[in-house]
């Protein structure tokens, strides 16, 4: 008797909707780029340069007045403009995490976000780097920062000083998750040049494809580059960059900043936010770009898995924090984590506890994660969590010092919250211009990744052969 049997791998949930074909994802990622924008994406863009607009005046009035605009006082010199200046550069740690260290990882996932959350990264340290420079009160003297040979005599940067790490630190930071993120565009690059007709957008694709010709020698060297990229640079960036914006308080007297666990704590609060910042896109983007095949639940599922260990990480280091100061015996570090949590200002602390440790909690439970609503709602939570605190530790920590006589308040102006606001306004605009112009979805990696859910769990094991006939001629019976 005839019989068929089917091989029964066990099949994984598909990283890309529809059943793609290679042919069809080139169609599906280059159509926002050849057509004419969604409604929602005007709607976004506007809102976005409207934001941007006010912050530009906002900046445009306080560089001609001063930075007495500002509500800093003499016992609170840092606030706002040190705030936010962290809070983004924790925002563009995401975009590094995913393309580098998901990339050594194996974490197949990650093609369907990583180009995305690389542009982010680049946007989130244009809009930190505004901060510093507003910061100086003379923004067109910013270029005395760097160390490069002058007439001015005994004037030279101080290289003892935290915050010319920072220069440092950002400004490699940038150039190395530009030229990671530009690396990974070339092979897109070079399908956008081929579909385009001749004239100019042809032209410029061709010239930034860089001859791309898609032999395999190519292929060869371009994996090799991008291997090298996330091992040697991209990935030793991750730790390093938000490690060293730490030490700009660590290495200070104040109660409340000298301590040493700032490095990791920085570092896991700085992927903890930025993760929280990719989710909240990729919400936005595959609605507005409609891109749902491939920004699917598996993905968003697996990122909230990531923000949930990471707040952890957050909860860990604030419980650390208070048990060092309660243990040391220190009184000023006492007072200083008690005000905190007890002062005039423990609204500010409370927000960021129920922010950041409490919201994140929810994602313990599937139907959570894969709840779009609740994912968008739950990540803008965290990231206003993750603002409050950087407020919190900067501004909470300076308003009581030493001396009681010097302690002081903090209230921020109209031109501080319209320069936050543009700061959001400037990341939203960069980042929509983006989704517009370049494929913000990486072709050729998807392509790899279109059958990985027909593969089996072991990656040794023979691929799923498919339908299986059993049906034996007599004479190839061995009974």
């Amino acid at each position: 008797m005839a019989r068929t049997a089917r091989t029964a791998w066990p099949l994984r949930e598909p990283l890309i909707d529809g059943d793609k074909t290679p042919a069809e994802v080139t169609i599906d990622i280059s159509r926002p780029l050849e057509g004419r924008p969604t409604p929602l994406w005007w709607a976004a863009f506007l809102t976005a340069v409207t934001f941007l607009a006010i912050g530009a005046l906002a900046v445009s009035y306080q560089i001609r007045v001063g930075i007495g605009t500002w509500g800093l006082n003499r016992t609170i010199g840092w606030s706002f403009d040190i705030t936010n200046f962290v809070f983004w550069v924790g925002i563009g740690h995401a975009g590094t995490l995913i393309s580098a260290i998901l990339f050594l990882l194996r974490q197949r996932w990650r093609t369907s976000v990583n180009r995305a959350a690389e542009a982010m990264t680049l946007f989130a340290v244009m809009c930190a780097g505004l901060f510093p420079v507003i910061h100086m009160g003379r923004p067109w003297l910013a270029f005395w920062v760097l160390p490069y040979p002058n007439f001015r005599g005994p004037l030279w940067v101080n290289f003892r000083s935290p915050l010319l790490w920072d220069v440092f630190a950002i400004s490699t930071y940038f150039i190395i998750s530009a030229v990671f993120w530009y690396v990974g565009l070339v092979p897109d690059l070079a399908t956008l040049r081929d579909r385009f007709k001749p004239g100019f957008k042809q032209r410029l694709f061709s010239f930034f494809s860089l001859g791309w010709n898609g032999a395999l020698s190519t292929w060869n060297r371009y994996e090799t580059v991008y291997l090298i990229l996330a091992a040697a640079l991209a990935t030793p960036l991750v730790l390093s960059v938000h490690s060293i914006v730490s030490f700009d308080f660590a290495t200070s007297v104040v109660p409340g900043w000298h301590t040493t666990i700032f490095p990791p704590y920085f570092v896991g609060g700085a992927i903890f936010s930025g993760m929280s910042m990719v989710l909240t896109l990729m919400i936005i983007a595959r609605k507005t770009m409609r891109l749902e095949d491939y920004l699917t639940h598996r993905h968003i599922d697996a990122m909230t898995k990531l923000v949930l260990a990471t707040s952890w990480m957050v909860a860990i280091a604030y419980a650390t924090e208070f048990f060092i100061a309660l243990y040391s015996g220190n009184p000023y570090e006492r007072f200083a984590f008690l005000n905190r949590a007890l002062g005039p200002m423990a609204w500010s602390y409370w927000i960021m506890v129920c922010c950041n440790v409490l919201v994140p909690q929810i994602f313990w439970f599937r139907r959570m994660r894969r709840a779009l609503p609740v994912v968008f709602v739950a990540t803008i939570l965290i990231n206003v969590g993750m603002w409050f605190e950087r407020f919190v530790i900067i501004t909470t920590s300076l308003s009581r010092d030493y001396l009681p006589s010097s302690w002081a308040s903090y209230t921020p102006t109209l031109i501080e919250l319209a320069t936050l606001a543009g700061s959001f306004g400037l990341f939203f605009t960069c980042f929509l211009l983006f989704c517009r112009f370049l494929p913000m979805i990486a072709m050729a990696e998807v392509k790899g990744v279109l059958n990985a859910h027909l593969r089996p769990e072991h990656e040794d094991a023979p691929a799923d052969p498919g339908p299986v006939s059993l049906e034996l001629r007599p004479e190839e019976n061995p009974t």
